[in-house]
């Protein structure tokens, strides 16, 4: 099994792939449509995991984090249709979030295994990644708010 890339291992190969693009402005619009699209898809992971649904429901929060994710990257005027870029940025660039790599790492590959291989979500990895996507999702919700205050 080949060995898992560092961070700054993916961030390399994002930029000399051209993965990461810069965009021209600060789209707030789009700020704003990611965050109430996160919003309902925390609601619909809610709604799915008090029903068992847990693939439905992670990959509703794995979604919900992305677009925060894009959200926050907005303010760098950047924006990637590679998530894995996404996350290698977000964690590369702003190292004062201090968020863990390998979490992001994880909830990709977990969520990649849902949508393209028909790997389910066991109980125990979905309650083992539950905490993260509310901390990080809170936390990054919170940091877009105030950027968006600040803006005004």
């Amino acid at each position: 099994m080949p060995r898992e890339k560092t961070l700054e291992e993916n961030y390399d190969d994002c930029i000399s792939k051209g993965y990461l693009n810069e965009t021209r402005k600060v789209d707030v619009a789009k700020i704003k449509s990611n965050i109430k699209l996160s919003d309902e898809l925390i609601e619909s992971a809610r709604d799915d995991s008090d029903k068992q649904r847990r693939n439905a429901g992670y990959d509703s929060l794995y979604d919900a984090l992305h677009n925060l994710v894009e959200a926050f990257l907005a303010f760098d005027k950047v924006r990637s249709s590679n998530h894995q870029c996404l996350f290698a940025w977000l964690c590369y660039k702003h190292p004062e979030l201090e968020l863990d790599w390998s979490f992001f790492e994880r909830i990709r590959t977990r969520r990649n295994g849902i949508n393209y291989y028909g790997e389910p979500i066991t109980k125990e990895k979905f309650n083992q990644d539950k905490l993260g996507f509310k901390l990080y999702a809170n936390l990054l919700k919170n940091k877009i708010l105030k950027r968006l205050k600040s803006n005004e």
